[in-house]
């Protein structure tokens, strides 16, 4: 039984799912499942109830489970001491991503970093908001990427960029022909949101409120890409952030038209545990993702912001 055992194991259970787990750690599903059967063989007990969908822990999986949580991260902590002093790109990165950083642009960075360190590995996990810094605070992984990064409960917050957010309509939708639209013309449109729980969600909603604009709520989903496939088929406008609809718009499946006077930005950035001890590996996928994702994304043409007075003035000329 070897450190990679272990590690496929917490994946496993971690995902509920035998693939995810098996994905995460770039191994086949059959040696996922091999890697428990080793487990169960060396204790002598069952760890997981397989009868059941999703599979459950037996009371030993649970006590398996947390004891092994605590014997990787010690070892983790140990490999980061190790590193740092030969000063070696080497060993793994933990990284937990909310979906709609995207698996592309995500992909392309791994390869990248793994193409300038060849001993170096990215084990990525695509999640929802919550579980990452759930993820990270529980040391199950050594860097989130979210949106609206949050410090504080032993966070830190390293910013990457600050994504420009558009109006999304299908092609055909009248505000479509338009060069730029403003919040106050949206009253009483359709609109497909994001749940009320997310960040992006209470953001949208306060920008909304200061310009005392309702919006007929139609939909509501925990991510962009059910977002944009219900703007597809014409339920509903939605704001979203503009690198996230670069292929519809390719395709002209979708159509965006810029913000004319409130600039709505979504903030990316990467957390950690404080006080985390990083290893040279750890760092140097740090500043790969700095060099390669971040920077504000600017859009020239967008005027200041303005009041809704000013607007209305403008709009009266």
């Amino acid at each position: 039984m070897n450190i990679e055992t272990l590690r496929i194991y917490c994946s496993v259970v971690r995902s509920q799912s035998f693939s995810r787990g098996a994905a995460m750690n770039n191994v086949s599903q059959s040696a996922a499942s091999q890697a428990v059967h080793q487990l169960e063989r060396t204790f002598g007990v069952q760890l997981i109830d397989r009868t059941k969908r999703p599979f459950v822990l037996t009371p030993e999986g649970e006590v398996c489970y947390e004891g092994l949580r605590e014997v990787l991260q010690q070892y983790d902590a140990v490999e980061a001491r190790v590193l740092s002093l030969r000063q070696e790109i080497a060993g793994s990165v933990r990284v937990a991503a909310i979906y709609s950083i995207g698996l592309h642009d995500m992909s392309r960075r791994m390869q990248e970093f793994m193409s300038r360190y060849p001993k170096a590995k990215v084990r990525l996990e695509f999640l929802g908001p919550n579980r990452v810094y759930e993820a990270v605070l529980d040391e199950e992984a050594d860097l989130g990427i979210v949106s609206y990064p949050q410090a504080g409960r032993g966070l830190t917050v390293i910013p990457l960029r600050s994504e420009n957010m558009v109006l999304v309509c299908h092609p055909d939708h009248h505000l479509a022909r338009l060069k730029k639209v403003t919040l106050t013309q949206l009253r009483g449109e359709n609109f497909i949101g994001f749940e009320k729980s997310l960040p992006i969600r209470k953001e949208l909603d306060r920008h909304l409120r200061d310009n005392q604009v309702n919006v007929r709520m139609v939909m509501e989903f925990d991510n962009i890409e059910t977002i944009k496939q219900a703007v597809e088929i014409g339920a509903g406008l939605s704001i979203l952030p503009e690198p996230t609809i670069q292929k519809e718009l390719k395709i002209g499946t979708l159509a965006c038209v810029p913000l004319a006077v409130h600039k709505i930005r979504r903030p990316i950035g990467i957390i950690h545990r404080q006080r985390k001890a990083f290893t040279p590996t750890i760092s140097k996928f740090v500043e790969l993702l700095k060099e390669t994702l971040g920077g504000p994304e600017e859009d020239e043409e967008s005027p200041a912001p303005q009041t809704t007075e000013e607007t209305a003035r403008k709009q009266s000329q």
